[in-house]
C-alpha cells in the first residue's frame, strides 16, 4: 500500500516538473500548451486520472472566453455611454432682418410681339413676273423697289387710249367748226335752228370722247405703274412666293382670286399682346383712376432668355370688353425697336405697375418655403429656437420675394442653412446681409 501511495506521488511530482517546464520552454497560444497535458498525461497516468483532468481544462477554456466577452461589452457600453452623455452642438445658420425698401406693386403677363403694320403683298395687275429685287428676310425700305412685271400688254393699251384721244380731238375740232357756220347761216337766215342743234350735239359728243380717252389713258397709266410693286414702309420682307416668269394674277378690288407675292411687316415701333384676368384688370383699373400720369401706362419688358428688363414700352390699348370664354381682356402695349431685334410671334415677359411704391418687407425668394397650401419663413428667437412663419407673398423684385403680411421688421429670418433648421430646435445663429439686385428687378 506504501509502495502503491508513494509510486503514484512520485507520478504526480513528475506531472507538474513536466507542466512547468512546458509552460517555461514554449512560447505558443495558451490553447497549444492546453493541448499538450493529454499527452504528458497519457504517458505516466492510468486512464483513470486522464478523465478526471478534463473537467478542469473545460472550466479554465469557458472562464477565459466569458472574461473576454464581458470586456469586450463593457468597454462598448462605456463609449457609448459617453458618447450620449455629450449632446451635439446646434447647428449655424445664417440669420438677416428683412430688407425694408420703397417698392411699387406690379402684375406681370406673358405676350407676345406682333406687327404694327403687316400687308400680303398682291399685285393688281396680271402679267409675267420678270424681276425681284430683294432678298429673302431682308431689311426694305419704304419705296424700294420690290417686284417688276412684264408692263408691255399695257404700254400698247396706252398706245390706242392716245389714239383715240386724237380722233376725239380731231372730231370735236370739226364739231366746233360746223357749230360755228351753222350758227352764222342761222343769224342770215340761210339756216336753220334744228342745224345749229345738231352741230352742238355734235360738239358735246366729240368732248366726251375726248375725256373718256383721257380716262382710258389714266387707266391704262394705273396699270403700268403697278407693274412695279414698292414697299408701303420700312420693315422685313418674308419670302417671296413665285419666281421669275411666273404668270402673276390680278385685281384692282380684288374681285377675283390674285397671287401673294410675299408678306412685309413693319418692326420700329411694335406691338406686345396680353391678356389681364378680370381681378388684374380690376386692380389696374382702380389703380389707374386714381393715378393719371406716363408712368401709370408705362411697362418693363424682358425676353424668354433674359433676366433682367432690357426694354420698356406704353400701354396703349386696352379692348372694351371681356372675353367670355376665358375670363380676360385682351391689351397691348407699343415698344421702340429701333435696332430690329425683336420679330414679331416672340414671346416676352411684361410687367404693370399697378400700385405707388409703398415701402415693403423682402426676404431672398430661397428663405420662402412652401408648406402645403401656404408659404412659411423660418426665423429664430432669441434663445435659438427655429420658429416658422406663415407668410402672404408679393412678386419677386430685385431677386427677392416681396412679403405682404405676416412677418415683422426685427425678425431674424434663416437665410442660409435653412435644411439644417429644423422647427422648434435649436440652431446657432450668424449674422449675414440681404442686398437688393437691381439688375434682375421686375423678374418673376
Amino acid at each position: 500500500m506504501d509502495d502503491g501511495f508513494q509510486s503514484t506521488n512520485e507520478r504526480q511530482i513528475v506531472l507538474d516538473e513536466q507542466g512547468e517546464r512546458a509552460f517555461e520552454g514554449q512560447q505558443g497560444s495558451p490553447m497549444n500548451e492546453i493541448s499538450k497535458w493529454p499527452e504528458a498525461e497519457s504517458q505516466h497516468l492510468p486512464a483513470k486520472s486522464s478523465r478526471s483532468v478534463w473537467p478542469w481544462l473545460v472550466g479554465i477554456v469557458v472562464i477565459m472566453l466569458a472574461g473576454g466577452a464581458w470586456f469586450g461589452l463593457s468597454h462598448r457600453e462605456g463609449g457609448q455611454t459617453a458618447q450620449a452623455a455629450t449632446p451635439p452642438a446646434p447647428a449655424p445658420v445664417t440669420v438677416s432682418k428683412p430688407l425694408l425698401a420703397n417698392i411699387d406693386t406690379q402684375i406681370g403677363f406673358i405676350g407676345r410681339f406682333s406687327a404694327v403694320d403687316r400687308v400680303e403683298l398682291r399685285a393688281q395687275v396680271g402679267g409675267t413676273l420678270t424681276e425681284i429685287h430683294f432678298k429673302d428676310g431682308q431689311i426694305v425700305q419704304q419705296g424700294d423697289l420690290l417686284f417688276v412685271i412684264d408692263s408691255q400688254p399695257y404700254e400698247i393699251k396706252l398706245a390706242q387710249a392716245n389714239a383715240q384721244l386724237e380722233a376725239a380731238t380731231s372730231r370735236l375740232a370739226l364739231a366746233k367748226s360746223q357749230l360755228v357756220r351753222a350758227q352764222t347761216l342761222r343769224r342770215s337766215d340761210f339756216g336753220s335752228a334744228e342745224n345749229v342743234d345738231q352741230r352742238t350735239f355734235d360738239q358735246g359728243d366729240a368732248q366726251a370722247a375726248i375725256d373718256d380717252a383721257k380716262a382710258q389713258i389714266r387707266d391704262v397709266q394705273f396699270d403700268i405703274e403697278h407693274c412695279r410693286i414698292y414697299a408701303p414702309f420700312t420693315g422685313r420682307i418674308g419670302e417671296h412666293l413665285p419666281s421669275v416668269g411666273s404668270l402673276i394674277a390680278g385685281s384692282r378690288f380684288a374681285s377675283s382670286p390674285t397671287t401673294l407675292l410675299a408678306t412685309l411687316v413693319s418692326l420700329d415701333p411694335i406691338h406686345l399682346d396680353f391678356d389681364m384676368s378680370e381681378s388684374d384688370y380690376l386692380t389696374f383699373s382702380r389703380q389707374r383712376a386714381a393715378v393719371s400720369s406716363p408712368q401709370a401706362d408705362q411697362v418693363d419688358i424682358s425676353l424668354s432668355d433674359e433676366n433682367q428688363v432690357t426694354r420698356h414700352g406704353t400701354l396703349e390699348f386696352v379692348d372694351n370688353s371681356m372675353d367670355r370664354s376665358s375670363g380676360t381682356i385682351h391689351a397691348r402695349a407699343l415698344v421702340p425697336n429701333p435696332d430690329f431685334f425683336l420679330t414679331p410671334g416672340q414671346f416676352g415677359r411684361l410687367r404693370l405697375a399697378v400700385a405707388p411704391p409703398a415701402p415693403a418687407l423682402m426676404v431672398p425668394d430661397a428663405a420662402v418655403l412652401l408648406d402645403q397650401t401656404q408659404h412659411i419663413v423660418m426665423t429664430v428667437s432669441p434663445d435659438g429656437t427655429v420658429l416658422p412663419k406663415p407668410v402672404e407673398t408679393g412678386d419677386l423684385r430685385g431677386g427677392l420675394r416681396v412679403i405682404r403680411s405676416g412677418l415683422a421688421p426685427d425678425d431674424r429670418v434663416i437665410i442660409d442653412g435653412i435644411v439644417r433648421a429644423i422647427p422648434g430646435g435649436k440652431v446657432t445663429p450668424q449674422d449675414g446681409a440681404i442686398s437688393y439686385n437691381a439688375a434682375v428687378d421686375g423678374q418673376g
